[in-house]
């Protein structure tokens, strides 16, 4: 049972990111304050929804929160400052611009940066312990897939539709035979041999 909070403040609000992982694409963010008398009961951790329920949930989420917002870190900005500073920068991001501004804010990981003064707390495996921080995961993950299926029209060859830019066997391969697009993060390993890609 996901607890709907961790601090004694009402204006808390949990951030998670999605799309870490993934060869192509933005790193995706999240963050969101949950009303008091919030309860949804087919929330949890994004990962261990379907797509379909991830899909129904959104609309509710944005509905209910007292305030949530969204933002993608390209690919260029991943590759001048890595993955790990762009997915704090991606939760900071969003969290800045939450109106109004949260009291207290708890992050799904262990590695994030304070701002404004704003005390936080890190929780590991979050997404599925917080409301806060599985709706955040929610958001991510829906505004980072559909992110994915708009440049999928783009580039249909690597099929983002399906892999969402993750390191599947198809999207390698599909690396291999057509090289890189500007969508792909040029300091991440996109094929097991490196040298194979002609930059």
């Amino acid at each position: 049972m996901l607890k709907l909070r961790f601090s004694s403040f009402d204006l808390e609000c949990g951030t998670d990111e999605a799309g870490r992982g993934c060869l192509a694409g933005p790193v995706t963010a999240a963050a969101i304050i949950l009303p008091p008398d919030f309860q949804i009961n087919t929330l949890n951790d994004s990962k261990q929804l379907s797509e379909k329920t991830r899909d129904q949930l959104r609309p509710l989420l944005e509905e209910q929160a007292i305030s949530h917002s969204v933002t993608h870190i390209e690919p260029d900005i991943i590759d001048s400052i890595n993955i790990l500073n762009a997915s704090i920068k991606a939760m900071q991001e969003s969290i800045l611009q939450l109106n109004p501004a949260p009291l207290y804010i708890i992050v799904d990981g262990n590695r994030f940066k304070p701002i404004h003064g704003i005390p936080h707390t890190t929780i590991v495996k979050g997404d599925s312990k917080y409301m806060s921080i599985a709706a955040a995961s929610v958001l991510a993950k829906t505004y980072r897939d559909d992110y994915m299926n708009r440049i999928h029209e783009e580039y249909p060859m690597y099929n983002w539709k399906k892999n969402k830019g993750y390191p599947t066997k198809e999207h390698r391969e599909a690396i291999r035979k057509y090289g890189t697009t500007k969508y792909h993060r040029m300091s991440f390993r996109l094929l097991p041999e490196q040298l194979a890609l002609d930059f």
